[in-house]
């Protein structure tokens, strides 16, 4: 059996190993100890990959390690870096038992400066490499639009906890998340991970979920969260995202920046360890016209000196270096200073009050900028501290190992697993429920004969009765997903962007059927579709944000009843969409549905 074992040595350690001496001491030890190349590493965490069943990816001339930089055991011994964020899924046991080898070879350097492990979201549907994992063995919820949707901030705060207590069983220590972005402009690609548009709801969801995440205060059973995207992404001018050079720009034509920075003040409230700053550049604003990681004024004026923020600042990922992602080589997201060389892009981001930059892996830059006099080296002692500081509390230094057979019994529990199925459930918004003589459509009887399409026959035939063709039907059951536009290069058609609206040809396709027999229609809103015929059209009408089969026909069927009710409005047509302000809420003239709304029975 793998069991934990202690980073503490014995009476003939270091006073930065004694668990019994003060952290604030413990870090001074440790920073006193640490060279400057040392310090540089600690500024850096960038994705890393394991091999099959756990594996370490180890050696620089495997094919499978071919065009992704240097490995773990490089960045480690190599570059000093200990902070690493793990992209991809795995089965739990997996994922621990590699985390522990990664531990190892950290604990076996000068200073055994032990490895924080993090990761974006993992217990949801999205599966997309920029922003989230699909849940592979972890419980799994409704996006956080739908746990915005339930509005129930004990549910959030118990997701959260769940969510801590799986991340802990496999070594994940940092969250990069909550993203709290309001979700103003309905074409932005990343509104399934935000909490919707409404800003005092978002600041409601946002403190429970980082309660549940760190506790009442970071220690040692906590997951630090690193919220983001200060001072809020979203209004993205015409819905583009800055992941990519075409959606660099942020435009406030509402003059609405403080709604947008309001749920960041709940979440510092609420003690977050950490923050990200957006890729955005804003523009036509007193703001500099940089991306907000290399903004003074936004980091280093507003969040650190008028919000008191002493935590960690960790840039989004890819600031500084053109890099391949997924075979294409992306550019860096300069945005602003694209004229800047790598090392004057560094400069500016530490000047800016940056910690440490997300998704690069060179050090040397910060060393050389200290060595030619640019940057103090006391400039840099400020943010080690607390990168130190933070895994000192997390008792990282103390108990650096999980137990890799503990996993099955903590990780994708039954009770975790139904928790996130009556989550999704519980999240399903009833749109329209159209009256018939014998009363409204939903819920169905069991054993009505349907006809489904986006639903697994097996899975419906433990409710209805599932026929081959609408004509034998009584009700038909469509699953659809929010339109979008083709973009081109792998990476980027993750990013569902653009239209909203259903094309000509699959919209008479659905009003077809619509026509042939009453039709319950559901939606996967991971960004406001606009829907005004088939709101006609349908029979009735569900919205979700996230859930498998079973938990949505448990509402259709009225094993459980929908308490969702819509975090955005939805429009009625494009050019509405594009006639919105894209910082204000529910902006939109003559929507279909208004933010709230919900019916149930």
């Amino acid at each position: 059996m793998t069991t934990a074992r202690h980073r503490f040595r014995g009476p003939a350690a270091a006073p930065y190993e004694d668990p019994s001496l003060p952290v604030a001491e413990r870090v001074e030890d440790l920073l006193g100890r640490m060279t400057l190349e040392e310090k540089a590493g600690l500024m850096f965490q960038t994705i890393a990959m394991m091999g099959p069943d756990g594996a370490l990816l180890d050696d620089p001339e495997d094919p499978a390690t071919s065009g992704m930089g240097p490995t773990v055991r490089q960045m480690v011994d190599d570059l000093n870096m200990t902070h690493f964020n793990l992209l991809g899924g795995a089965a739990p046991a997996q994922i621990a038992a590699w985390h522990n080898r990664i531990q190892e070879i950290a604990l076996g350097t000068r200073l055994g400066i032990p490895i924080t492990l993090s990761t974006d979201p993992r217990h949801h549907f999205t599966d997309n490499p920029g922003t989230a994992a699909m849940a592979t063995g972890f419980s799994q919820f409704p996006e956080t639009c739908g746990l915005a949707a339930v509005g129930d901030e004990k549910l959030v705060r118990e997701f959260a906890d769940l969510a801590r207590r799986e991340y802990l069983a496999v070594g994940i220590r940092l969250a990069l998340h909550p993203q709290i972005d309001l979700a103003t402009e309905p074409r932005w690609s990343r509104i399934n991970g935000t909490f919707g548009e409404d800003g005092e709801l978002t600041g409601r969801m946002v403190a429970a979920y980082i309660r549940g995440f760190q506790g009442d205060e970071l220690g040692t059973e906590s997951v630090a969260t690193m919220t983001k995207h200060f001072p809020g992404g979203g209004p993205q001018k015409d819905g583009e995202d800055p992941h990519f050079p075409n959606g660099r720009e942020q435009v406030y034509p509402g003059d609405n920046f403080e709604y947008h920075l309001a749920p960041f003040r709940k979440a510092l409230e609420a003690g977050t360890s950490q923050m990200m700053p957006y890729y955005g550049m804003p523009v036509d604003t007193d703001m500099e016209p940089v991306g907000f990681g290399f903004n003074k004024g936004v980091v280093t004026g507003l969040l650190r000196e008028e919000l008191g923020f002493d935590g960690i600042v960790c840039t989004d990922w890819g600031l500084i270096c053109d890099a391949p992602i997924m075979g294409e080589v992306h550019v860096a997201r300069a945005w602003g200073v694209e004229h800047l060389g790598e090392s004057e892009r560094v400069q500016k981001v530490i000047e800016a009050g940056c910690d440490q930059f997300g998704g690069e892996d060179v050090p040397e830059l910060v060393v050389g900028l200290v060595r030619a006099g640019k940057v103090a080296e006391e400039r840099i002692d400020e943010s080690v501290r607390r990168l130190l500081r933070e895994k000192f509390v997390l008792g990282l230094f103390d108990e650096p190992f999980v137990d890799v057979d503990a996993t099955a019994a903590l990780v994708g529990t039954p009770e975790g697993l139904e928790a996130g199925r009556i989550a999704q459930s519980r999240s399903i918004t009833l749109l329209k429920n159209a009256e018939t003589p014998a009363g409204p459509v939903l819920p169905l009887a069991e054993g009505t004969r349907v006809y489904v399409e986006g639903v697994a026959a097996d899975v419906a035939d433990g409710y209805g009765t599932v026929v081959a063709t609408p004509e034998e039907a009584d009700v038909a059951i469509v699953r659809l997903r929010t339109p979008y536009d083709e973009r081109p290069g792998f990476f980027q058609s993750f990013f569902h962007s653009g239209t909203l609206a259903f094309g000509d040809a699959e919209l008479a396709r659905i009003l077809d059927l619509c026509a042939k027999v009453p039709t319950v229609v559901d939606i996967y809103l991971e960004r406001p579709a606009v829907i005004p015929e088939i709101a006609d059209g349908s029979a009735a009408l569900v919205a979700n944000y996230g859930a498998a089969d079973g938990p949505l026909l448990d509402v259709l069927f009225g094993r459980r009843a929908p308490e969702g009710k819509l975090p955005f409005q939805l429009p009625r047509s494009m050019a509405d969409v594009e006639r919105q302000r894209s910082d204000v809420p529910s902006d939109g003239q003559d929507a279909v549905f208004e933010f709230g709304h919900g019916l149930s029975y």
